[in-house]
C-alpha cells in the first residue's frame, strides 16, 4: 500500500538491459506479495505443490531473480523485521480488508461468477513465516544475498541505497523515496501486458525508475518537505489530512514552509507526528551487511524446488544453467578488476 505521492513524481521508462551492472536492494515482502497476487492458476488460486503448499512466491523469487542476474543486475533481498508499532492501525485495516474479501469470494463462488472469483482470489494473499523462511532458504541455495531488517524492510533497503551500498531499490511502494532511496525501480520483476482486475482490459506495464534528487529539484522542495507532504497525504504509519492529496499537500507546504505551520493554520493535529517524521528521517537499519553473490548449490536448488515442491526439472534446470553462468561472469569480472 504505502503513501500515494505518484501524482507529484517524474518517472522514466527503462529496460533491464539499460540498467546492466547495477546492484539493487529488493523490498522482499513488497515483491513477494506481488508474486502471490500475479503468479496464479487460471481459476485465480495460487500455485501449489502436491501437498497444497503455496509456491507462487518461490516461483517468483527463483525465475525473476535469475532474469535480473541474466540482465547483469545484482540483487540483495531485504526482509521485514519487527514492524513499527506506528503501523498497527494499517496492519489491522489490511486484515479486515482480507476478511471482507474472503466473505465476498464465497458469495462469488456460490453464484458461479468465475471472473469475480479470480479477481477476489488475487487480493487475498497471506505471507506466512514458513513462506518467508523458505524464500530465504532458496536464496541461500542460489547464492543470492539477503538481509533481515531490524524493522521495516523498505526502510533498510532505502538506507542501503542512500548510503551507496546499492544503486537503487526495487519496490512498488513510494515510501522508499521518503526513506531516502536515491533511485527507486518499479515493475522490474513483473512487466508486460497485465489484466486489470475485474475488467476485460489489459495494460502495458513497463520497467521505470524514479530519481529522488531530480524530483526534489523539479518540485522545488527538500526531502524533509517531501516527507511532510507524504505525512499529510497519509502513510502506513499515520492518518493523513482528510481530503488532502499529494498536489494539495505540496501547495500547502510551499505556502507555509513546513507541516507544523500547515497544521497551525488549520488548527489541526496529526497523531504521533514527531515519531513518524523521525521514522522516515532516521529509520532503524542494519549497517554491517554483505551484498556479495556466492556460488549457487545446484543440487540443493533441484532438491528444494523439484523434490520438495514439485517444480518441473525440465523448466528449472535451464534456469540453473543461466544462474551459474551469471554468477560465473560476476566472479570473473571481480577477478579481472582485482588485477
Amino acid at each position: 500500500m504505502g503513501v500515494d505521492i505518484s501524482d507529484l513524481l517524474t518517472r522514466h521508462q527503462t529496460t533491464l538491459k539499460e540498467q546492466k551492472g547495477i546492484k539493487v536492494s529488493i523490498d522482499a515482502f513488497n515483491i513477494m506479495y506481488q508474486f502471490l497476487s500475479s503468479i496464479r492458476q487460471p481459476d485465480g488460486t495460487p500455485l501449489t505443490d502436491t501437498q497444497g503448499r503455496v509456491t507462487s512466491h518461490l516461483s517468483g523469487v527463483f525465475y525473476r531473480t535469475i532474469n535480473l542476474l541474466d540482465a547483469g543486475i545484482k540483487p540483495v533481498y531485504v526482509f521485514d523485521g519487527k514492524p513499527s508499532s506506528l503501523k498497527n492501525r494499517t496492519l489491522e485495516a489490511r486484515r479486515l480488508v482480507k476478511e471482507k474479501a474472503k466473505i465476498e469470494l464465497e458469495v462469488a463462488r456460490e453464484a458461479g461468477d468465475e471472473e469475480r472469483v479470480r479477481s477476489l482470489s488475487s487480493r487475498i494473499n497471506y505471507l506466512s513465516r514458513d513462506m518467508v523462511n523458505e524464500a530465504m532458504e532458496l536464496l541461500d541455495y542460489m547464492g543470492v544475498p539477503y538481509v533481515v531488517a531490524p524493522s521495516e524492510g523498505e526502510a533498510q533497503a532505502s538506507v542501503m541505497c542512500k548510503n551507496g551500498l546499492v544503486d537503487g531499490v526495487i519496490s512498488q511502494d513510494y515510501d522508499c523515496i521518503l526513506f531516502g532511496a536515491r533511485r527507486v525501480f518499479r515493475n522490474f520483476t513483473m512487466f508486460g501486458r497485465r489484466k486489470v482486475p475485474g475488467r476485460n482490459i489489459y495494460l502495458n506495464v513497463n520497467p521505470e525508475y524514479i530519481d529522488l534528487e531530480e524530483n526534489l529539484n523539479l518540485l522545488g522542495i527538500n526531502r524533509d518537505q517531501l516527507i511532510e507532504i507524504g505525512i499529510m497525504v497519509g502513510t502506513d504509519f499515520n492518518r493523513g489530512i482528510q481530503r488532502v492529496g499529494a498536489k494539495t499537500a505540496m501547495k500547502l507546504i510551499k505556502k507555509h514552509g513546513n507541516i507544523g505551520n500547515v497544521l497551525a493554520s488549520k488548527n489541526m493535529e496529526i497523531e504521533n507526528l514527531d515519531e513518524v517524521i523521525e521514522l522516515f528521517r532516521n529509520p532503524p537499519y542494519m549497517a554491517e551487511i554483505s551484498t556479495d553473490l556466492k556460488r549457487p548449490d545446484t543440487d540443493k536448488i533441484i532438491d528444494f524446488l523439484c523434490n520438495r515442491h514439485d517444480f518441473s526439472p525440465n523448466r528449472v534446470e535451464p534456469y540453473i544453467q543461466t544462474l551459474n553462468l551469471s554468477v560465473q561472469k560476476n566472479f570473473q569480472k571481480n577477478l579481472d578488476s582485482f588485477f
